[in-house]
């Protein structure tokens, strides 16, 4: 079996005019958001063998503080270039292209493709992901070439807001 939690980078702020859309930061909010989201992973004792992110800074961002309430090594989240302007037929090539060891993976991304992507493999239906949102889809298979939305099971979604102060 394998697992997949998808997650939509926490929010982003917009002030800084000078900064390219990939330089922009966390805001006040994202950065307390991306930690709720990992505890909420941590109180359903999840447990990550491979952690990737976009390497813009607001989804590195999210990814190294869910990471930090995951205790997963910081030195160890693997930054793809091709997740930041990714379309939906990229991150499929992604998740399939995963080593196969690794049975349980999050991947930090934007929207509107995140979104699209869970939607693509999950039998449940998904609106708009929020910011920090996370899609939790296991598939009944050995090997991530396999994974499809005929073998998917839709497992959990969760978002900031579902979460207690």
């Amino acid at each position: 079996m394998k697992t997949l939690y998808l997650m939509r980078h926490a929010k982003s702020s917009w002030n800084f005019d000078d900064l390219s859309d990939q330089e922009r930061p966390l805001n006040d909010r994202g950065r307390t958001d991306a930690p709720r989201m990992g505890q909420a992973l941590a109180k359903r004792d999840i447990k990550l063998d491979l952690l990737l992110s976009s390497p813009a800074v607001r989804a590195l961002s999210t990814a190294a503080l869910v990471a930090k309430e995951l205790s997963y090594p910081h030195d160890q989240i693997q930054v793809l270039e091709r997740i930041y302007r990714a379309e939906v037929p990229d991150l499929v090539e992604v998740v399939r292209q995963l080593p196969d060891p690794a049975d349980s993976v999050l991947l930090v991304g934007h929207n509107p493709t995140i979104t699209d992507f869970a939607n693509v493999i999950s039998p449940s239906p998904l609106n708009d992901l929020p910011t920090a949102a996370i899609v939790c889809v296991k598939f009944s298979c050995a090997n991530w070439a396999e994974v499809d939305r005929s073998n998917a099971e839709f497992y959990f979604y969760d978002y900031p807001r579902n979460q207690p102060e």
